[in-house]
């Protein structure tokens, strides 16, 4: 008899502390599920597709972006940017089922997004619609005639490189060069051979001329560039990492020789200043009917589509 007070005692203390235990329990599920969505609402995602409808230098500049945005990520809390590559039939294809990211990097050729694009603090006539700049190119390419030798008066033909969604064509039209438009493989493998006495042709092929380490000359061809890759923003609510980002790509021009490309607005030894562009929210009616003036030697209509630089 003298243990049943004990017994009792032992039965309350379980009790407490199983009172203890559920009520530490309670708190915890009332509070740590409020702190884990406070934490989940500071953490922005800028989504961000990468568009190339024309061939870059070397590299990718997909992952160039991705670059960027990792060094914007250790400068602003809470962001996070999810870049994703696309193709430009892909691009299309799911702007009609109604999705779009956050920010859009591309060049010539995606009209669809034109009503989605936002006013940028920026101006580049490429990317002008209205009278604002919807869209501002962070790299370039650029045209450039390449021979095997330094004698560029010499009789002989020209293959003219066209590689992604490019307009050569008006490129050599504008340029004064006439020759036989290809794709850009062919017009690489038939001007080494021999085959072709000159090379119409890009970045892409000053790069790969270095690599193969090709003794070749060159004479850039200002007088036309479509080859920009334009930045977009399509978000307002994320509308400044957005603009953080750009000004991160744009900061970062001594790095674009990594990819083989030119800082949009800089001269360069190759990609020097064009002297007209075509707008990037141009639609493939558009772009078609630039190139059927061009091979027409029309250059009264090819000359309405042009925008001066």
């Amino acid at each position: 008899m003298k243990d049943k007070p004990k017994r009792n005692f032992k039965k309350h203390l379980a009790a407490g502390v199983c009172f203890l235990l559920s009520a530490a329990v309670i708190l915890l599920a009332a509070f740590f599920p409020a702190e884990k969505k406070e934490v989940e609402a500071e953490k922005r995602i800028v989504r961000v597709w990468n568009v190339d409808t024309f061939e870059g230098g070397r590299g990718s500049r997909t992952a160039f972006l991705k670059s960027a945005a990792r060094r914007v990520e250790k400068k602003r809390s809470g962001v996070y940017y999810l870049i994703g590559s696309y193709t430009a039939e892909g691009a299309e294809a799911a702007f009609a089922e109604g999705k779009a990211p956050d920010v859009l990097s591309f060049g010539v050729g995606l009209s669809a997004y034109l009503e989605r694009s936002q006013p940028l603090p920026y101006s580049f006539p490429g990317g002008e619609v209205g009278g604002k700049t919807l869209a501002y190119p962070w790299c370039k390419g650029g045209y450039a005639l390449f021979s095997k030798s330094d004698d560029f008066q010499e009789e002989g033909k020209t293959a003219i490189s066209c590689g992604g969604s490019n307009l050569a064509e008006a490129a050599a039209f504008l340029s004064g060069v006439r020759g036989e438009a290809m794709s850009s493989d062919l017009a690489y493998t038939k001007f080494l051979s021999g085959e072709y006495r000159y090379l119409l042709g890009t970045q892409r092929d000053l790069c790969r001329f270095k690599t193969r380490g090709e003794n070749v000359f060159y004479r850039p061809l200002p007088a036309f560039c479509d080859l920009y890759q334009y930045f977009s923003v399509l978000s307002t609510e994320k509308r400044d990492d957005c603009l953080a980002l750009l000004d991160e790509l744009l900061a970062s021009g001594e790095k674009l020789g990594e990819i083989g490309m030119y800082p949009a607005e800089e001269d360069g030894d190759f990609a020097e200043k064009p002297a007209s562009t075509v707008g990037v929210f141009s639609s493939r009616e558009a772009l078609g009917e630039i190139l059927q003036a061009a091979r027409q030697g029309d250059e009264k209509n090819l000359r309405k589509f042009l925008k001066t630089v």
